[in-house]
């Protein structure tokens, strides 16, 4: 474990385990569909790697880069798309995949703006969930671990571009990000 973080609170294991569940729910659910799944960069990165690899349909992807954080660890509410989608995702069965959902407000506007271009169907999957955060309702179709709210490290997750090559999610110490 590193030394900035207080505990191990997900471990590679159990990510593993979930990671393979998520999978296999999705591939069921899509039953053989072609699946376009959109990672929100750069956290969801990791993740969205090792789910498409346990997916069973046919699976094309995509990125988007949005934000509301800057380099804050508060979302400010205002979203901006820092990149956007190289295709059109008009008539295709869409999957959204998430490091954390927690204030809701960049997925809320991510899920409309996305609604707008007329997906056959349209899905969000998260890692995380962190439910005592929400200003926006916001409801995954798919969701890994629910938290509690502390500040998290670790498989795609990020403080200041540090951090997110470990295989775990550690509970960052507080003093590493409040000064």
């Amino acid at each position: 474990m590193i030394p900035e973080a207080d505990r191990i609170m997900i471990s590679q294991d159990e990510i593993a385990a979930k990671v393979q569940e998520l999978g296999s729910r999705i591939s069921q659910d899509y039953g053989g569909e072609e699946i376009l799944v959109v990672g929100i960069l750069k956290g969801a990165a990791i993740f969205m790697s090792d789910l498409v690899r346990s997916i069973a349909s046919p699976v094309a992807f995509d990125f988007m880069a949005v934000s509301s954080y800057g380099a804050s660890t508060e979302s400010s509410g205002i979203v901006r798309i820092i990149k956007d989608l190289d295709q059109s995702i008009e008539g295709r069965h869409v999957l959204i995949v998430e490091d954390v959902v927690d204030t809701g407000l960049t997925l809320n506007y991510l899920v409309e703006n996305l609604r707008s271009r007329n997906p056959a169907s349209l899905k969000l999957c998260s890692l995380l969930d962190k439910p005592s955060r929400r200003k926006v309702e916001v409801k995954a179709d798919y969701t890994g671990f629910e938290i509690p709210d502390e500040f998290v490290v670790g498989y795609g997750l990020d403080y200041s571009e540090r951090f997110r090559n470990l295989p775990y999610i550690a509970v960052l110490k507080k003093d590493v990000y409040i000064k």
